[in-house]
């Protein structure tokens, strides 16, 4: 008998949970599972990669706040087997109202370090009512630690599972790439890549690379957010001729397949797709010594290396390094396919989906 699975979340723009919750619907065995996306919003641009057969229930509600009703409703008609929620807000509201429904399972998908991304107090008092999930998905090891000490949950009730890499995917993608025209060929060329908010810290990476205005070095940032402005306006301060904002590209694998280095400058993650995507490109990584499960992803001096890019003068002084040391693309790779592969993360939820 096939099991009836909801996954939960606000919309399907390109962030990291939508991005997993679209690849884990399409590629469950559909002699297992039967499997709805229900969306707060239907729109995004990974519903264009959705398979048809995973059916779209949208509720219509733009407030997160206001969405709880309309998903009770839906939980309480549909009654599924699994109700998978896959965005922590909703995680945290949803919690309170598990045990109206003891039928189902309920799994949480946490996206981020809670103590670090939740800070709102209305929101972390549902953390409170979390141990009523069956299961809890962390991505990283800090993630689960943090969990435990800061929100009380029991050890039984957490999966630690890390996100997967579409390493076919990426392969196509980069093998239609050409040089970005932007890539000097007169300088080494960096990429770093994520939203534009406090949280991906690159108002330090442009301070660090203050530190390297006499370098022929070029800074490439994509990525688009609410802190824009401030970071072009960091910009101009600073006299950062040679870092460039792109803005949101539909293809970064472009930039990653050529770019010298690729730099984390986060000042947390979950555990962080675009970290796995620049190993799956062979491109060596520095990355900030940051909570969210770097250090399960970078293989000291193999696939890249992790330093406090708060200490701006340190960090400027291993991208010198780091630009010009001798890396092996391949083995890079096969770094992050061994341990990260789409085959073998999708296994580990598809057994936890059947076996719960």
């Amino acid at each position: 008998m096939k099991k009836s699975v909801i996954f939960i979340l606000p919309d399907l723009e390109t962030g990291g949970a939508e991005r997993i919750i679209t690849t884990i619907a399409n590629h469950l065995p559909r002699d297992r599972f039967s499997l709805a996306i229900l969306l707060l919003r239907k729109e995004g641009a990974y519903l264009d990669f959705l398979k048809p057969d995973v059916e779209i229930i949208d509720i219509n509600t733009p407030r997160i706040r206001n969405s709880l009703k309309p998903i009770l409703i839906e939980i309480k008609k549909r009654k599924p087997d699994i109700v998978f929620s896959g965005f922590g807000e909703v995680n945290a509201y949803l919690s309170l109202f598990i045990k109206l429904f003891p039928k189902t399972k309920f799994i949480a998908r946490e996206t981020n370090v809670v103590s670090q991304h939740v800070t709102r107090k209305e929101i972390r008092f549902f953390y409170n009512f979390y141990n009523a999930y069956d299961r809890i998905i962390a991505q990283s090891n800090d993630m689960q630690n943090d969990l435990i000490s800061n929100f009380s949950i029991k050890k039984d009730k957490l999966v630690k599972i890390n996100n997967p890499v579409d390493i076919t995917f990426i392969e196509q993608k980069l093998n239609e790439s050409e040089r970005p025209a932007e890539f000097s060929h007169q300088h080494k060329n960096i990429v770093a890549i994520g939203n534009l908010s406090a949280r991906k810290g690159f108002d330090n990476l442009l301070k660090v690379f203050s530190r390297l205005k006499n370098q022929n070095i070029m800074l490439h940032i994509l990525g688009d957010g609410k802190d824009r402005d401030m970071l072009y306006d960091m910009k101009q301060m600073l006299g950062l001729d040679h870092v460039i904002f792109h803005g949101k590209k539909s293809n970064p694998y472009q930039y990653l397949k050529y770019a010298d280095l690729f730099i984390l400058s986060s000042r947390y993650e979950g555990f962080p797709n675009v970290l796995l995507e620049a190993g799956a490109c062979g491109v060596y990584s520095l990355a900030n010594n940051c909570p969210g499960g770097i250090d399960e992803i970078i293989i000291d001096q193999i696939n890249g290396e992790i330093a406090s890019i708060e200490d701006y003068d340190n960090f400027a002084e291993r991208i010198k390094h780091a630009l010009y040391k001798t890396v092996d693309k391949e083995n890079i790779k096969e770094s992050i396919k061994s341990r990260f592969s789409k085959e073998i993360i999708l296994k580990k939820y598809e057994d936890l989906l059947w076996n719960i």
